[in-house]
């Protein structure tokens, strides 16, 4: 289970996730790649269920959002097997980790995370704690999907003290 890199889709076209997640499907199955097949048939049938509750297709947000709640789930199992002695199990869940993150957008830098709350403390007026879910809307919307909602409050709680 040593997936490395970006899947081939990713790479060649460009369409959007859950599309990109069907083609790379198709070449696992003719490479005849189980594990690769089977984390792809999950990540497949968590955008399938999510899109039926919500009756309709997913926009992009929706989408990466389901990939990072696929991907924290991996993480706590990596986690979990680890602390029952289950060392295979855990390189496994990691294995599927990064081929989640191969689907996901690039994660904002530091310097633009500080930039966009720096403008969003200016934007919304905030000066304490108690202000801090006004901040986070406003960077969250203009961070669209490539911050992790810890990372942000992490920054954004530290500059309201």
């Amino acid at each position: 289970m040593a997936w490395s890199g970006p899947p081939p889709a990713a790479r060649l076209i460009p369409l959007g996730i859950a599309e990109r997640i069907q083609v790379d499907l198709k070449v696992a199955a003719k490479a005849r790649d189980r594990e690769r097949l089977a984390a792809l048939r999950l990540l497949a049938d968590a955008l399938n269920k999510e899109a039926k509750e919500a009756r309709g297709p997913l926009d992009e947000q929706r989408e990466v959002a389901v990939l990072r709640r696929e991907r924290k789930r991996r993480a706590e199992a990596a986690e979990a097997y680890r602390k029952g002695g289950r060392e295979d199990l855990a390189a496994g869940e990691e294995a599927e980790g990064r081929l989640i993150e191969g689907y996901l957008p690039a994660e904002i830098s530091d310097e633009e995370l500080e930039a966009l709350v720096a403008d969003a403390l200016s934007e919304t007026g905030a000066a304490s704690q108690k202000e801090m879910g006004k901040v986070m809307s406003a960077v969250m919307s203009k961070a669209a999907g490539r911050a992790d909602g810890k990372r942000v409050s992490e920054l954004v709680r530290a500059k309201l003290s």
